[in-house]
């Protein structure tokens, strides 16, 4: 099951959310480790008297220390940093408090609401939705981006079809996703091969479908942004 792009071992669920795009997850890991996985996403996350923000990442993240509640909101890919008002290639493969990004003031009135609430996954929610009615709309080339580069078109055509250079395509990418078009072409594709293995498509028909060039170009993907053999990655849940 996906935890921000990941697994979890147990205690996992998710749900569509109220803002535009996103999704609401609570997770209670019976055990550290877990996998999170690059999805091209950034989620604001609360846990027991804390509010932090996952920025994206570029390999399979491990949660530590013992087993805790967790909350979440992940936001559709390059949609949160209007919503944090930081750049999402600051907060590339970091977790950082809240505070560190917003007035500590603020930070702590708003945990202290999370935590005292009976659902802490709808009051992390209520708190995302009048923050992003505040925020700027997200551009909406960014959901046109990640369209089409999860629907296989190269970065190459992509700029074409959104009329950017390249550079500029680049430097709107590290802004919106924390990493270059060709990054999130490439987790992207990861997603589309896992959601397609979980479902129990043969590993050869995956890595067609999924756009490598073959079964030991997906092994490889696999563990260099997982950090294990899809097998045992698929064992997880």
């Amino acid at each position: 099951m996906a935890v921000g792009g990941g697994f979890a071992v147990h205690g996992y669920a998710e749900r569509a959310s109220r803002l535009a795009g996103a999704v609401v997850w609570t997770n209670t890991p019976s055990t550290a480790g877990w996998p999170v996985l690059p999805d091209g996403c950034m989620d604001l996350l609360w846990t027991e008297g804390r509010l932090l923000v996952a920025g994206p990442d570029t390999h399979a993240h491990h949660a530590s220390g013992p087993p805790r509640r967790w909350a979440g909101i992940r936001f559709q890919p390059g949609t949160a940093p209007a919503f944090l008002g930081v750049p999402a290639y600051e907060l590339r493969n970091r977790r950082v408090e809240l505070a560190d990004l917003w007035p500590a003031g603020e930070v702590r009135r708003l945990t202290g609401r999370v935590d005292a609430a009976a659902d802490p996954a709808t009051a992390l929610e209520e708190i995302a939705l009048a923050r992003a009615a505040r925020a700027p709309a997200p551009d909406p080339l960014f959901a046109a981006l990640v369209a089409a580069l999860d629907a296989g078109r190269t970065v190459a055509a992509t700029a074409d079809e959104l009329g950017l250079g390249a550079r500029r395509l680049h430097r709107r990418s590290l802004t919106a996703f924390g990493y270059g078009p060709k990054t999130l072409a490439r987790v992207l594709r990861l997603q589309r091969a896992l959601a397609m293995a979980r479902s129990g498509v043969p590993f050869a028909q995956t890595a067609a479908r999924a756009g490598f060039a073959d079964q030991s170009h997906l092994a490889r993907d696999v563990r260099e942004l997982a950090g294990m053999p899809l097998g045992e990655l698929l064992a997880l849940g």
